[in-house]
């Protein structure tokens, strides 16, 4: 261990659990402002020597299923989960292991970049869905887009956000953000087409410096220093500039409790059992872990689980329905061309119904782990002799695949869900998490009903729909498991993202969301990151 670590005994300022943009984010701004703070960090640092960036840990091993320690290792060193996540939502249990971020920035170190603002209606759910009595959905938000819409700004700012403002939005007084590089010729045709369809296609903002060659290494860590992740913007300067200190490898097992007030947080790390103490405990690892800690985390005192008086810890579970376009357009795509480049809303709100965003999804990965995942679905789906035999055809499925999707545009259309106390997040044994997340009927002819837009849409265009909505192993955006409210007796956590049933407990990751909305949920998150650690540094949290 290095020096300073040999003063874990003191009480921090701020224990921050988790490196992701919620966490990083609200660490740095109270670092800033000259308080004591500690990262807690369950993953590697990717900051470290040997971290693997610039490509997919899976070109380095043959399947994603993880079948050996040498593998875990891998995706530990290239910022990913390595651990298997049980899905109890079919007739048998199964388990995979999520492409989900687990290191410093959390899912930030992977994401393509896009970095968009809720609409004022995400923060109203229910009039946008009104039909919809059997959701628990809140009539609104306990904070309101007018509230966020300053530290949206300076989240933009922070993050280094580039592109152009939805058309849609247009009566919205928001600042201007700087511009990006303009369509490639193929997205530029796509563009054409959209607006010959009366839609209004714009430049998706993006959270990148655009260096020359810049592939927004969706998927992997940034090999160019020039994806603005969380770690880039928020944890790297508040360690280099401001004092806060980063414990990577290091597992939260429970958050230990004296009255109303969490006293402790005993950790593992390298063999080693720590105690941590800080006069305020900030949750951020993420809303499937998050929970699972909270529930993990039970006692005398609190039965249920920590911050779960109301029962709501881990319910909730949204996960944003994503499929994906493969479309052929008549210019044949530039190298440089492939990433997030496009946009356009105009499905977010129609004829009073709100469905969600449709933007550029990236390059896709290589055919080699196109063809793994395939067969790792099928066995899923079919079982282990389908999957051997379609195992049998993979070497003629690459050169097939590659073909299809090398030159295609990918756009991906992203379907608010709705929250649903049985979709749940719970432990599983020592330190496994479990789900149970299901899409009821409503919901499924929603999803249809986008795809028919879409498919009216892209004509006269050849494109190929990948089916992703329905597959909870391509879970996405996973949020609502810790909800905000105003009554301490249906949520989680109160309008300054504190728990209701503690007095120094705060979670601001993507698990207090009321509602999902229906696009990129990481700029809402920083915002409110923002938000709390003003709340904190005025309302007397810190005293």
């Amino acid at each position: 261990m290095s020096d300073w670590t040999t003063k874990l005994d003191q009480t921090w300022d701020a224990l921050v659990i988790g490196t992701g943009i919620g966490g990083a984010s609200i660490g740095h701004a109270l670092a800033k402002q000259g308080k004591h703070v500690l990262f807690c960090e369950k993953g590697r640092s990717s900051l470290a020597a040997d971290a693997k960036r610039g490509d997919y840990a899976e070109m380095q091993f043959p399947a994603p299923a993880v079948p050996a320690q040498r593998h875990r290792r891998i995706l530990e060193q290239s910022g990913r989960w390595a651990e298997f996540l049980e899905d109890h939502s079919g007739k048998r249990v199964t388990r995979y292991v999520p492409f989900l971020g687990s290191g410093t920035g959390g899912s930030s170190a992977l994401y393509g970049a896009a970095m968009e603002r809720f609409f004022a209606e995400d923060f109203a759910p229910a009039a946008s869905h009104a039909d919809r009595v059997d959701a628990d959905l809140p009539e609104a938000w306990p904070i309101t887009y007018a509230e966020l819409a300053p530290n949206y700004a300076r989240a933009e700012v922070l993050y280094g956000v580039k592109g152009s403002r939805d058309p849609l939005r247009a009566q919205e007084p928001i600042e201007e953000i700087p511009s990006a590089p303009p369509y490639g010729p193929a997205n530029r045709a796509l563009a054409d087409l959209l607006e010959t369809k009366g839609l209004h296609p714009y430049r998706l903002p993006t959270a990148c410096e655009f260096v020359s060659g810049c592939q927004t290494c969706q998927g992997f860590l940034c090999s160019r220093d020039c994806k603005n992740d969380s770690v880039r913007v928020c944890l790297a300067p508040a360690l280099r500039d401001h004092g806060a200190r980063l414990l990577d490898r290091c597992r939260v097992l429970r958050l230990e409790t004296q009255g109303r007030h969490v006293e402790s947080v005993l950790c593992e790390r390298d063999g080693q059992i720590l105690k941590l103490r800080g006069r305020l405990v900030i949750l951020a690892a993420g809303a499937l872990a998050t929970p699972a800690l909270l529930l993990r985390s039970e006692s005398r005192q609190w039965p249920q689980g920590l911050a779960n008086g109301s029962g709501m810890v881990g319910r909730h579970l949204m996960r944003h329905c994503i499929d994906l376009y493969a479309l052929a357009p008549p210019i044949k795509p530039t190298v440089d061309e492939n990433v997030k480049e496009l946009a356009f809303n105009d499905f977010y709100l129609r004829d009073g119904k709100k469905l969600g965003t449709v933007q550029s999804f990236g390059r896709l990965p290589p055919a080699p782990m196109l063809a793994a995942s395939l067969q790792e679905d099928i066995r899923t789906a079919a079982g282990r002799t389908v999957a051997s035999l379609f195992g049998l055809a993979k070497p003629l499925m690459r050169p097939l695949l590659a073909k299809t999707f090398d030159n295609a545009l990918i756009l991906a259309s992203t379907l608010e869900d709705l929250p649903f106390g049985d979709n749940r997040v719970f432990p599983v044994g020592a330190d496994g998490i479990g789900i149970n997340y299901r899409l009821n009927a409503k919901d499924r002819a929603r999803i249809a009903a986008f795809r028919s837009l879409m498919a009216d849409t892209l004509q006269p265009w050849k494109y190929r729909l990948l089916k992703q909505a329905e597959n909870n192993e391509r879970i996405a955006h996973a949020c609502g498991t810790c909800r905000m409210g105003t009554d301490p007796a249906n949520s989680v956590v109160d309008r300054d993202n504190r728990a209701h049933d503690l007095d120094n407990l705060f979670i601001v990751d993507s698990a207090f969301f009321p509602s999902s909305g229906g696009t990129n949920p990481s700029l809402t998150i920083a915002a409110n990151a923002l938000r709390v650690a003003e709340r904190i540094l005025s309302g007397g949290y810190l005293r």
